[in-house]
């Protein structure tokens, strides 16, 4: 696939909003632009887990990255003529995180309602990668059944599962954890976390 340096990100209102932070955080270093889609449930998850003082009219790179980014695009999910909500529009993938199990359940049954679950078809059927960061616990039978169906038609499974085994010191070293983990399956050489076994220089 050509790299475009372009990515789409949807967040969704499941628990979990500092790994969308992080991830944001952390890709504007390796992709040129971010298209980013953000449902109302998202913006109230963000109110309360972090204690933003943030709205759907003040989503902006300076209330999600502390900074002004030229790159970060800020799309409204009820806007389908946005880019990502057609296949002609070229770009490196596309990460749902947190991925909340409705907004699952549409994508594996092909329910475009949005524009952030149009751009995740888009994404199966133009091939691109397609990364749900999934956080739910327990999982039911429709949870799972649902994973599993979109495990078929190409998207990658990837729970807001972090890792010990580096020892995380704070909350944000064990989320970015799981940051690195995402960053990995679309390609990109990341340094957020050292590989298993592999002395760093």
């Amino acid at each position: 696939m050509i790299r475009t340096g372009r990515l789409v990100v949807g967040v969704t209102g499941a628990s979990g909003a500092i790994y969308a932070l992080r991830f944001l955080h952390h890709a504007t270093q390796y992709f040129r632009e971010i298209y980013y889609i953000c449902s109302e449930q998202a913006i109230q998850v963000m109110q309360t887990e972090l204690g933003m003082e943030v709205s759907r009219e003040t989503l902006s790179a300076k209330t999600l990255l502390g900074r002004d980014w030229d790159g970060l695009k800020v799309l409204n999910p009820r806007d389908y003529f946005s880019p990502p909500a057609s296949g002609s529009f070229r770009h490196d993938g596309m990460v749902i995180i947190p991925c909340s199990m409705g907004t699952l359940g549409r994508v594996a049954q092909g329910i475009s309602d949005d524009l952030m679950t149009r751009a995740a078809d888009v994404c199966l059927k133009e091939r691109r990668p397609l990364i749900l960061v999934v956080r739910e616990t327990p999982f039911n039978l429709i949870h799972l059944r649902n994973m599993v169906q979109v495990a078929e038609a190409g998207a990658i499974i990837l729970p807001a599962n972090p890792a010990f085994y580096h020892r995380p010191k704070t909350l944000e070293a064990a989320v970015d954890t799981v940051v690195a983990r995402v960053l990995q399956n679309l390609g990109v050489e990341q340094t957020i976390t050292p590989e298993w076994g592999v002395e760093e220089a």
